[in-house]
């Protein structure tokens, strides 16, 4: 088996402050499970001022699936890490900084390192699709779904 590297980045714009952003994005609880639209459970266990296991349990296929991530927050940087640590994509990591686009205006700067084991290496076309397949994917997840449920409650008094 090989281990596959996919890199790949985007930006998410909100229209909301940089610092209540990165606060909604890191106020980790089971009920954000609902936010991803799928059949899902989370389990949230803070090890650390700064760090969280993340355990989320998915259905494909009718199967349970659970993958566990080690999530780190770095308040001053306005930034967090979110590393697998079990399922498919074992230590895969993620970046997520949010940055400030003036006094009500933020976004959200990722980069995704998603190791995948294959039975044969890519070629490089290969994977620059496949980056790109999980690009637009993530981005959609956080256009659609993240984005306006962290506005929406952040607008709401």
């Amino acid at each position: 088996m090989e281990l596959v590297a996919l890199r790949y980045s985007f930006r998410q714009a909100f229209r909301v402050p940089a610092r209540a952003a990165f606060a909604w994005a890191t106020d980790f609880r089971a009920g954000d499970a609902g936010l991803f639209g799928d059949r899902r459970r989370r389990t949230v266990r803070r090890i650390a001022p700064d760090t969280f296991v993340l355990t989320d349990t998915t259905y494909p296929a009718g199967r349970p699936l659970r993958i566990a991530r080690l999530v780190r927050v770095f308040p001053e940087q306005r930034a967090w890490t979110n590393t697998h640590l079990t399922g498919p994509f074992r230590h895969s990591q993620f970046w997520y900084w949010i940055v400030a686009d003036g006094p009500r205006r933020s976004h959200l700067e990722f980069r995704g390192l998603k190791l995948e084991r294959r039975p044969r290496p890519l070629t490089a076309a290969q994977a620059a699709r496949e980056s790109e397949a999980n690009r637009r994917s993530d981005a959609a997840t956080w256009r659609t779904r993240l984005a306006p449920a962290l506005e929406a409650e952040l607008a709401s008094p």
